[in-house]
């Protein structure tokens, strides 16, 4: 029995907006144009959540240092 759940080409579809159907690049190029840093770094995250776990990690790696440091 086949699954007849339709997969991304990469190709925009009447269902898909142009900018989610292009890739990450285009995505960048027009988020440059007039979206703010929230607005990307959201879109970044819901498209590729390891990039947000990182980023909390690092963050809360910088707070402990910061801190630390504080603590002397």
């Amino acid at each position: 029995m086949t699954d007849d759940t339709p997969t991304s080409t990469g190709q925009p579809t009447a269902q898909e907006p142009l900018s989610t159907a292009a890739g990450p690049s285009a995505q960048a190029s027009g988020a440059a144009g007039g979206s703010s840093v929230q607005e990307r770094a959201a879109a970044i995250a819901n498209e590729r959540p390891e990039v947000a776990a990182g980023a909390a990690f690092g963050g809360g790696l910088l707070l402990a240092l910061i801190l630390k440091r504080l603590a002397r």
